[in-house]
């Protein structure tokens, strides 16, 4: 058998390349020779970039993101609507609904690279075992008795507990409470499909007996949880944090201690009024994954954050509290569970308006997540103060 050569003159099916000429600055004279050219172009799939130049090459990143609220009330209701009627199995693997931002085609993605979700298992449920490339988390934000179970290990999900999972470990979850429970989950979704580097590969169908254990601490933590101490015998740096849950008593108490410090005029906060701490992988020092960044902030009541603006996106829940949020033009006031996105290069400020009435610190307490470390390892980030 021969390869068959392709005529050049034969008709050419409709070309996806359109260039046309534009009686604009910058741009030559519209002529029919320049519209051959263009022509011809086309046919052979090429774009010249004097006429791309401004979308291709911005003064500063347009993100295709909206900013946006979701407001944790409405998140928890169909969640729940969902738990009366959809199963959790094979197939759809997880009771899980995505965030779609408004201006991303109906996609479920928060931003053109992170994907956060409601999370909502009912009681005695499994969601079977699986693994995937995508790097994810869990952060709680009300309940308690779910157990997500990483590489056989039981790890408890409690309230302010932050779980994260690099890639491709096996897991699975199981609620042994007598009520349902929601969380929130954040992957890197987006961007692995983008990027295309993204597999998947189904687990077991049901976990084993020991593994629906509900210890108080489990393995990883009672090898990991020990803050400035590392197994010696462990001494081999991960990509991701081998520690799967950071306790909220931790994280609170460091961040009351940075307002305390401050108190007393001892340095350690991020701005005035506003205390701060990230996740980190404890064999590196490095975010706790290695595509996505976690935090969470403290803003004291009164406090409002000088408005910021980096590259690269984030997504942000409300913990406890109530304030007033700022991303670009848009305004909101938020609540606990709200969560809410902010775009590359959108200035974001937050007030906080919390008490002792809506919330246990008295303070503001938010939880991020962004794709933050993919632009540091590409040399591509940066932050600017705009006030």
């Amino acid at each position: 058998m021969t390869d068959q050569i392709a005529d050049p003159d034969a008709p050419r099916p409709v070309s996806p390349v359109q260039v046309r000429a534009t009686d604009a600055p910058d741009q030559p004279v519209p002529s029919p020779e320049l519209d051959m050219l263009y022509r011809n172009f086309e046919k052979e799939l090429l774009v010249p970039l004097w006429t791309e130049i401004g979308d291709l090459m911005p003064p500063h990143p347009r993100s295709k993101a909206s900013p946006h609220l979701w407001r944790w009330q409405n998140l928890l209701e169909l969640a729940g609507q969902a738990g009366d009627l959809v199963p959790v199995g094979r197939g759809g693997e997880r009771r899980a609904i995505a965030l779609a931002n408004p201006s991303l085609e109906g996609k479920p993605y928060a931003t053109p690279t992170l994907w956060a979700a409601i999370q909502y298992l009912m009681p005695g449920e499994d969601a079977p075992e699986h693994r995937h490339t995508q790097n994810a988390f869990r952060f709680v934000v009300e309940g308690e008795g779910v157990w997500t179970v990483v590489g056989e290990d039981p790890v408890p999900m409690t309230r302010g507990d932050f779980l994260p999972q690099a890639g491709w470990n096996w897991h699975a979850h199981h609620n042994a409470a007598t009520s349902p429970m929601a969380w929130i989950d954040g992957l890197d979704i987006p961007f692995q499909y983008t990027t295309e580097a993204q597999f998947f590969e189904f687990g077991r169908d049901q976990i084993s007996d020991a593994e629906h254990a509900t210890p108080e601490r489990s393995r990883a933590e009672r090898l990991w949880g020990h803050p400035g101490l590392r197994p010696v015998s462990m001494l081999d740096e991960s990509s991701g944090s081998p520690l799967l849950r950071y306790r909220w008593a931790d994280t609170d108490a460091a961040l009351a201690d940075q307002l305390d410090l401050e108190a007393e005029g001892f340095p350690g906060v991020l701005e005035p009024g506003h205390a701060a701490v990230r996740f980190t992988n404890p064999t590196n020092a490095r975010d706790v994954l290695p595509t996505i960044r976690t935090e969470m902030h403290r803003i004291a009541s009164g406090t409002e954050t000088a408005p910021v603006r980096e590259v690269g996106s984030s997504v942000y829940q409300v913990f406890d509290g109530t304030g007033r949020v700022t991303v670009g033009e848009h305004s909101w006031s938020v609540q606990r569970g709200d969560m809410f996105v902010v775009p590359s290069w959108q200035p974001l400020s937050i007030r906080s308006e919390a008490s002792a009435s809506d919330s246990d610190s008295g303070a503001l307490d938010l939880f991020r997540f962004s794709d933050t470390p993919i632009f540091d390892k590409l040399d591509l980030y940066r932050m600017e103060t705009t006030r």
